[in-house]
């Protein structure tokens, strides 16, 4: 039996929801940053609440809280 895992984009995820980052995207300087700040992959990310306005999103990455617009979450790709 094969077992399908289903990809998403971090700004998908709902608040409670996590995920576990499978690849990081973008250009140079920007996915650098990322990966910087722990989004690398194999990580675990939480998603905590939004802005009122729903931009930008704070998650729980590595023990600490991380705020990222969702511009910026949609070039980490997760899965369940």
């Amino acid at each position: 039996m094969t077992q399908v895992t289903r990809t998403k984009t971090l700004d998908q995820l709902l608040p409670g929801q996590s995920a576990q980052v499978r690849k990081v995207s973008g250009d140079g300087a920007l996915r650098r940053r990322l990966m910087d700040m722990g989004l690398t992959a194999g990580t675990t990310v939480t998603v905590l609440k939004a802005s009122p306005l729903g931009d930008p999103v704070e998650y729980r990455v590595r023990g600490y809280l991380l705020t990222l617009r969702k511009s910026e979450a949609r070039l980490i790709e997760v899965s369940d």
